[in-house]
């Protein structure tokens, strides 16, 4: 599967990064990771979760981000 990231999510995890970095140095990098490694598995296991408003939806495993796919 092909996953896409559009504008808007892409401002959305530069300000996620950019919100926990100012709690902590760093933590916007491990924000940043943990993202990542949650947008890369849809590339395996996109499709097959629950739908909601017409996307399919996973939620993050660690930070309280939702990542949807059509």
């Amino acid at each position: 599967m092909i996953v896409s990231i559009s504008s808007d999510a892409e401002a959305d995890l530069a300000e996620g990064y950019w919100f926990y970095e100012r709690q902590s140095p760093g933590l916007g990098d491990y924000f940043c990771s943990c993202l990542i490694a949650d947008i890369d598995s849809l590339s395996y296991y996109g499709g097959i979760h629950e739908i909601v408003l017409g996307y399919h939806r996973s939620l993050s495993s660690r930070f309280p981000f939702c990542i949807t796919t059509r």
